[in-house]
């Protein structure tokens, strides 16, 4: 399945899964969350645009309106944009991050928050970011390296869904291969790695993550056959330990 046609899969008819992976972080070992820790790091000025932007949650976190921020999302799936809305001042566009809807320098800060490993072609959307990016304008891109939540990942054949197995990465659009993808069209190319992993006290946020990947909910042979694995592990340590490896890529787009 080509990386398009599986976010199609994932993301266009529903928020649910997206919303039940996000649940999952919320048992980061760093006290300080993931958009917290993203909010201090990236580039925010002028005219700003989120590509990818899912259910918003960034600006959850980030009072654009009060930073005077000129706030534009993009989103392929109807069902993200439509929670898109309900983001005070913000301009919301349903498009596909390969042919953006925007004239050449648009923008002063483009994010693509953990999106370019559902992509087609990265290099072919880097291409566009640097397009619609103004001269000296900043690029802030958020990866997973290869091994990011092996643990969880590696519950899929449990399930009896191998597939799954290679988790939400479905290009080579990794944590180790982006900075050479971004050195493409950018320059002051830097990667700095989120530091956390996750502690997970119960089985269910689990189960749930899961039943994301499957697009429905576990049957209950499924459900039994993964709390045999994680349940013991939970009982003997408290929680179930999985890794995380996330990193910030930042650049940007030469005069």
């Amino acid at each position: 399945m080509k990386p398009s046609a599986h976010a199609v899969s994932q993301y266009a008819e529903t928020t649910g899964n997206l919303v039940a992976r996000i649940a999952l972080h919320s048992y980061g070992t760093n006290p300080q969350d993931w958009f917290a820790w993203l909010e201090e790091r990236l580039p925010l000025r002028g005219d700003v645009l989120e590509v990818g932007a899912g259910t918003g949650k960034l600006w959850s976190q980030i009072d654009h309106v009060a930073r005077g921020l000129r706030l534009t999302l993009v989103d392929f799936s109807p069902a993200m944009c439509a929670e898109l809305r309900k983001i005070p001042a913000a301009v919301v566009h349903e498009a596909s991050a390969l042919e953006l809807p925007f004239e050449d320098a648009s923008f002063d800060t483009l994010i693509a928050n953990h999106m370019l490993y559902h992509v087609d072609d990265p290099a072919l959307a880097l291409r566009e970011f640097a397009r619609v990016l103004r001269p000296g304008g900043k690029l802030a891109v958020a990866v997973n390296g290869g091994t990011h939540m092996a643990e969880l990942f590696a519950l899929a054949p449990v399930i009896g869904h191998p597939e799954l197995a290679r988790g939400l990465t479905m290009n080579d659009f990794t944590a180790e291969a982006g900075p050479g993808y971004l050195a493409r069209y950018f320059t002051d190319v830097e990667s700095e790695r989120y530091p956390s992993d996750l502690a997970v006290p119960t089985a269910e946020p689990i189960i749930a993550y899961l039943a994301s990947l499957v697009g429905a909910p576990l049957t209950p042979d499924q459900e039994a056959a993964a709390r045999a694995v994680v349940q013991p592990v939970i009982d003997a340590n408290g929680n179930y330990p999985i890794r995380k490896h996330t990193v910030l890529l930042t650049a940007t787009r030469p005069a």
